[in-house]
């Protein structure tokens, strides 16, 4: 499924306002403006805040109360890690966040079992056929994820 473009950082964080609003979840932003302040910038020389082309770079870091727990850091490369009751997603597109935290709240996210390997897999299905995987790395699950594991 093709997800809407997010032309800015600001775009996205607008999008994960309205996913709160209909979740009922509270939402904390901190934003990071400038290439001296974001996360992941190289082509900025040192102490400059704009980008060799004159653009501001702008960085977020969401924060969606409840339970799960989940954080949206957005980048201006075009993508975000969420990170959803402690299992990161890294490199997820940046048209897909919003989109992402609405299938975690929406049902559509569960918890996978290998017999071998051991191991417990988050698995978040999106509209259309986009599903991330990732390993649950530690010894226990939260609370959270243990309803989510499928029995087989």
């Amino acid at each position: 499924m093709e997800h809407p473009h997010f032309s800015s950082t600001e775009a996205v964080v607008t999008a994960l306002r309205a996913v709160a609003r209909d979740h009922e979840r509270e939402m904390t932003v901190t934003d990071d403006i400038g290439a001296d302040q974001v996360s992941r910038r190289t082509s900025a020389g040192a102490f400059s805040v704009v980008d060799p082309d004159g653009s501001l770079p702008h960085e977020a870091f969401v924060e969606l109360g409840g339970s799960p727990t989940v954080t949206v850091r957005v980048f201006p490369e075009d993508d975000a890690t969420i990170t959803v009751d402690g299992v990161e997603f890294a490199d997820v597109p940046r048209a897909a966040a919003p989109a992402f935290p609405r299938s975690v709240y929406g049902g559509l996210a569960h918890l996978k079992g290998k017999f071998f390997p051991p191991g417990w897999w988050l698995i978040v299905s999106l509209p259309g056929d986009e599903t991330y995987k990732e390993l649950v790395v530690g010894g226990t699950l939260s609370p959270w994820l243990s309803r989510m594991a499928k029995t087989p």
